[in-house]
């Protein structure tokens, strides 16, 4: 028995069965209502922050001592900038692996194509690239496998299927430890605008905008478009891909359009920023890695460019932004550097430091595109040895987490990516 004195001076007597009843019953309830862990670095068993916990379909973050509180659960997704992404079952301690992407571009069809295809996973096997990047939704609006999407069937977007059993596709590469990223161009969607003309960009005059290439963009303020792609994307997360992309998410570099939304900067901003976190919204329950491509150009303005992109304001929405760091896409070059396809080093490096100061937070956040084509613009030089390792050499050194260097014909050799 224990004795208290209450305030008003009465003697309460407590069997001490109670108290001990009353105590196991609260750490029942503190148990089945929550748990507690800390996500470590595999290496050095220091904490990682930030890290992302996925549990019953929601997301939680690790505080600066790597730890987390989270619902009553059986299983767990994991996963950190700079690091891999896991799924485990709830433990006290989790440990994470450091991991960067060094990644090839594969279309749809380079991606079927079996030649391609033994060129890459000989190259993964034999130098340090060990990531895909492969076209999920198309830069013609084509879907590169068998969706179930409704409004994928309507527009006729299905007519180009080359990956057909996708899961199957990316557990084959899983079997060889291959990353996976799926690309995703989101605005830029002629099947799509032909089918709805009301959702597509117009000039002021009404007319239907249509870009260089011929093919027409959908106007990112159109609500309803943003289910169709991200229904896309969740079927690509569900097939088991560890990243989705977003690749044309931006309004066109195009004067004197229409849109339903004022064509100003801070309408333009509000926009992409709001699809992105949407996006990560949707994808939270698949423990997927997000990214955005931006043009290279964005890294060096504060202002939009015209097309609703600032690393400012998309970086929080994002696991990693993704510069298009191509020097042949440099036309005015950079500060100090008029020709930009003889400072392959300088154009990565120092747009990935302007990028970081507009951001802020860790230079893991960014994971660049490199050319390896030949340059158009300049001199017509072949991007081989030389230029690739310059362009490596500049995301290394500002800490990036890995890089994806771009061929549209997808023919890559190992020249400036050995071990």
């Amino acid at each position: 028995m224990l004795t208290f004195f209450s305030r008003y001076g009465q003697t309460l007597v407590i069997p001490i069965r109670y108290i001990l009843f009353i105590f196991l019953l609260k750490c029942f309830f503190i148990s089945v209502g929550a748990m507690e862990g800390v996500i470590l670095d595999e290496s050095t068993h220091q904490p990682v922050a930030s890290a992302i916990i996925t549990a019953n379909g929601k997301a939680y973050r690790t505080d600066l001592k790597g730890r987390y509180h989270i619902p009553n659960t059986e299983s767990i997704g994991v996963r950190a900038v700079g690091y891999e992404r896991i799924f485990t079952r709830f433990q006290r301690k989790i440990y994470l692996r450091k991991f960067h992407p060094k990644a090839l571009y594969l279309s749809a069809f380079g991606a079927a194509n079996k030649k391609i295809m033994h060129n890459a996973r000989h190259l993964i096997r034999t130098t340090q690239v060990n990531a895909l990047v492969i076209d999920v939704k198309m830069d013609r609006g084509q879907i590169a496998f068998h969706s179930s999407s409704p409004v994928a069937k309507e527009i006729g977007a299905l007519k180009a299927v080359t990956l057909p059993c996708l899961k199957d596709f990316i557990g084959e590469l899983k079997e060889e430890d291959i990353y996976t990223i799926a690309r995703i161009v989101c605005f830029k969607d002629t099947p799509f605008v032909r089918t709805f003309p009301y959702s597509g960009v117009k000039y002021t005059n009404g007319a239907l905008y249509r870009d260089r290439e011929g093919s027409y963009w959908i106007d990112p303020s159109y609500i309803k478009a943003w289910e169709y792609i991200l229904t896309i994307a969740e079927e690509s997360a569900k097939a088991g891909f560890d990243e989705i992309q977003f690749d044309y998410v931006r309004f066109p570099d195009k004067r004197g359009l229409r849109f339903s939304v004022k064509n100003k900067q801070s309408e333009r901003v509000r926009i992409i920023t709001e699809f992105l976190e949407y996006a990560r919204s949707r994808l939270t329950p698949y423990n997927v890695f997000t990214a955005a491509d931006i043009f290279g150009y964005v890294c060096w303005n504060d202002a939009d460019l015209g097309i609703g992109q600032r690393v400012d304001a998309m970086a929080p929405y994002v696991d990693y932004i993704s510069p298009m760091l191509y020097p042949s896409g440099f036309q005015v070059g950079i500060p100090g550097y008029k020709n930009p396809v003889k400072a392959n080093y300088q154009i990565v490096k120092h747009s990935l430091d302007k990028a970081l100061e507009k951001s802020g937070g860790s230079p893991l956040r960014y994971r660049p595109w490199l050319q390896a084509f030949r340059d158009y613009a300049f001199d017509r030089r072949n991007y081989g040895k030389k230029e690739i390792g310059e362009q490596i050499r500049a995301s290394e050194d500002f800490g990036s987490c890995g890089w994806m260097l771009w061929n549209a014909a997808n023919r890559y050799s190992s020249d400036g990516i050995e071990q």
